[in-house]
């Protein structure tokens, strides 16, 4: 993990493409402006674990249905 300071309007770039910009510093928060290209997504993280968190429920779901099938046909093979 690489840790820089910056204060207000510097930035750093990231690969030659990526630049962000420190906007604004508040007491309790830091607001950034991120310049990129069209084709490189950007996420929240929070966001991004939502949607894996999401993502992974439906697949317990998924799995759950899948062996009560299993089961439920185990079952009347075995009457």
């Amino acid at each position: 993990m690489l840790v820089l300071a910056r204060k207000e309007k510097e930035s750093i770039i990231i690969d030659g493409g990526i630049e962000i910009i420190i906007q604004e510093i508040g007491k309790d928060s830091v607001k950034i402006a991120i310049v990129a290209p069209r084709e490189v997504k950007v996420l929240r993280k929070e966001l991004v674990d939502s949607i894996k968190q999401e993502n992974q429920n439906a697949l317990d779901q998924l799995n759950q249905k899948e062996l009560k099938t299993f089961f439920n046909r185990l079952k009347k093979d075995n009457e």
